[in-house]
């Protein structure tokens, strides 16, 4: 996405009013100098995902980021991808997954433009605001832009599933952990299925993102997460035991739960990129939905 085809950003709004300064800071995460990139992260954190919240630029700031995950030569891809997962997911976490938009969003469907300008006038624009004149209408505006985040990431998740292949375990990781949550992406499953069984980290990403689809397993996901109960790391072991219990909980393999036990009884340490919850939380939750 060449900056001709960017947005008037000064027309945008981020947590700080004009969102102007927003193309310095994406041109800055392609910086050598990694205290620039830093700087980079930090500020467009705090302006397009402030504290969780979203803003009208925020939708806007999902394409740049990812041509630059899709660049490999794009420095720390990793974190170019969380800060993408930060701005399209707020501060979801995987307890709502499987995932669905509709109703999570249902909710901003009754903000109309003149709603936006309201708040917004009151944010920005008013020497006097008066908060109370849009406090019925403030948290729907609010959802209206995670959920402007959420549909512009969804139109890219087609490109997440070839960054499953990155040679950085971290960018993998984080792009199965970013894939669980656009469950509709054609080819998905299988894509998942497919990581490559020497590449733990992403394996084992992958096996937590299939833990978390909706629909029932195919013989391919099956495959490949009975395979990784036999693999000497314990992260893809755990995983695919955790999959396993939560999309196959009637035909549950004896191995799968002598995994998901020993894992507690051992107390399994660690987490992976791109997940909030350590592994040995979703041992507790694999174990709490076969009721044990």
């Amino acid at each position: 996405m060449s900056s001709s085809s960017w947005p008037d950003w000064a027309c945008l709004y981020h947590a700080y009013g004009s969102a102007e300064d927003v193309p310095g800071q994406l041109a800055a995460l392609s910086s050598a100098d990694p205290l620039v990139r830093g700087a980079a992260v930090s500020a467009l954190s705090g302006n397009v995902y402030h504290q969780g919240t979203r803003w009208p630029a925020s939708a806007h700031v999902v394409a740049p980021l990812v041509v630059l995950a899709d660049t490999p030569t794009t420095p720390d891809r990793a974190t170019v991808v969380h800060l993408l997962h930060a701005v399209a997911l707020g501060d979801l976490r995987d307890d709502v997954l499987p995932f669905d938009p509709t109703r999570a969003f249902a909710g901003a469907e009754r903000v109309g433009p003149s709603d936006e300008a309201a708040v917004l006038r009151v944010l920005f624009e008013d020497e006097d605001p008066d908060p109370d004149s849009v406090a019925d209408v403030a948290d729907a505006v609010a959802l209206r832009w995670a959920a402007d985040a959420y549909r512009a990431a969804e139109r890219h998740a087609p490109s997440f599933l070839t960054w499953l292949e990155a040679p950085e375990p971290a960018v993998a990781s984080r792009a199965a952990a970013l894939l669980a949550w656009f469950p509709a992406v054609p080819g998905l499953a299988t894509a998942l299925a497919g990581v490559g069984f020497s590449r733990c980290t992403a394996r084992a990403s992958a096996n937590l993102a299939l833990a978390f689809l909706p629909s029932p397993p195919g013989s391919g996901e099956l495959a490949a997460l009975t395979a990784c109960l036999a693999s000497t790391n314990e992260a893809v072991r755990v995983t695919a035991a955790v999959a396993l219990a939560r999309r196959q909980t009637t035909a549950l393999p004896d191995e799968a739960l002598t995994v998901l036990v020993h894992a507690d009884d051992a107390e399994v340490a660690g987490a992976l990129p791109g997940w909030d919850r350590s592994l040995r939380g979703h041992v507790a939750l694999a174990l709490r939905h076969l009721g044990l």
